[in-house]
């Protein structure tokens, strides 16, 4: 791969948009990729409990340090959490010199709190303090989801001036209790007379498991005699990015807001919505489909390995996600009409989100005791 900034990514830089890399691993770093990639436009990166999953689980590229004299004493969570935590420090490091070249406007590495912790809300924000102060570096995000339960975490850990990165949004009322908690979050410190310059949150809108979940409702109404074949070709492809671009309406209009514009006078910066599970899922659409049709100011699209990829080689960048809310509107009205819900479709999203990262985060902890005891 060249070193030079691709022409892709600087399209998409040039309308606004920041490619994020949702990827990370001991070898990702060691290899010299993720260097490469910076080199090339990629300007922060997230992780996920499956992704350290497949990192630490399925190599042995972590084996030295588990036996290493500074971490065998460790229990299995803290070890694991220790791995993380260096893997993690490292990216953000390599990205250091984008978060100083835009002021803190970018250049961000994340990491999230454990999935066990969906439900409780204190442990979230303890997590969260302990992850942020561990990690000591301005160009971090620690990684909280939208939960019922953790909206308020949320609030909490922003207040005390940590970034955050709220993932699991799947609808847009999850999406305005995000933003509105980042909002209010804010206005506290502000009347409290405490800086909100240098504070930065990302909203992780995820689509294409949208996508997925109402073909496989479609599917079974098919089946079911409820809904004719041809009538597939009305939303194929297309409710994960509607339902981004109502999102991203929300996103205008609350930080447009009178309210909001008192707050940017005194430094801060608008929650961009980030747009998470951009691989496509099904083998038909193009592969860089949600990047092209998502490409938008005051974004950022975070992008597994095979996304960007495809990007690097190629893409039609245009300023798409700004046009066609009301259609946008009008599609996920006839989506619910066929009797697809779509608003109890994103709610299971969600639970299914929390259960596969805690699936993945049981499976790690368990491979991490086992490679203990033979190595």
């Amino acid at each position: 791969m060249s070193s030079q900034k691709n022409s892709y990514i600087l399209a998409l830089n040039e309308l606004g948009q920041s490619v994020w890399y949702d990827n990370l691993s001991r070898d990702v770093l060691r290899s010299g990729q993720l260097k490469v990639l910076i080199e090339q436009g990629v300007s922060g990166l997230t992780s996920n409990p499956t992704i350290f999953k497949q990192a630490i689980a399925d190599t042995n590229n972590y084996d030295e340090d588990m036996k290493s004299h500074e971490l065998k004493s460790l229990g299995t969570e803290p070890l694991c959490e220790e791995l993380m935590l260096r893997d993690v420090a490292a990216a953000a490091d390599l990205l250091r010199p984008t978060y100083d070249a835009t002021g803190g406007g970018d250049g961000y590495a994340s990491i999230e709190v454990s999935p066990y912790l969906a439900a409780d809300c204190q442990g979230t924000i303890d997590a969260a303090v302990r992850l942020w102060g561990k990690l000591n570096r301005p160009n971090v995000m620690i990684k909280i989801p939208a939960t019922p339960e953790c909206i308020p975490a949320i609030q909490a850990v922003l207040e005390k001036g940590i970034n955050v990165n709220v993932t699991l949004i799947f609808s847009k009322e999850v999406y305005e209790d995000v933003a509105n908690a980042y909002i209010k979050a804010l206005e506290a410190r502000a009347s409290r007379g405490e800086s909100i310059r240098g504070i930065s949150s990302v909203a992780s809108f995820f689509v294409s498991r949208v996508d997925a979940i109402v073909e496989k409702s479609f599917d079974e109404l098919l089946k079911a005699g409820k809904v004719e074949a041809a009538e597939k070709d009305l939303f194929f492809g297309k409710v994960g990015i509607a339902n981004s671009k109502i999102a991203y309406a929300s996103f205008e209009k609350l930080f447009s807001s009178d309210a909001f514009k008192g707050l940017k006078e005194q430094g801060a910066q608008v929650q961009r919505p980030l747009w998470a599970s951009t691989g496509t899922k099904n083998p038909v659409f193009k592969a860089v489909m949600y990047v092209e049709e998502l490409a938008g100011r005051d974004t950022v699209n975070t992008m597994p390995p095979g996304t960007v990829k495809a990007l690097l080689a190629g893409a039609d960048i245009k300023p798409k996600l700004h046009a066609g809310a009301t259609e946008a509107v009008e599609l996920i009205a006839k989506v619910n009409a066929m009797g697809i819900p779509t608003d109890a479709l994103y709610v299971d999203l969600q639970k299914a989100g929390v259960k596969s990262f805690a699936d993945s985060y049981r499976e790690l902890l368990d491979s991490i005791e086992t490679k203990r005891k033979s190595i």
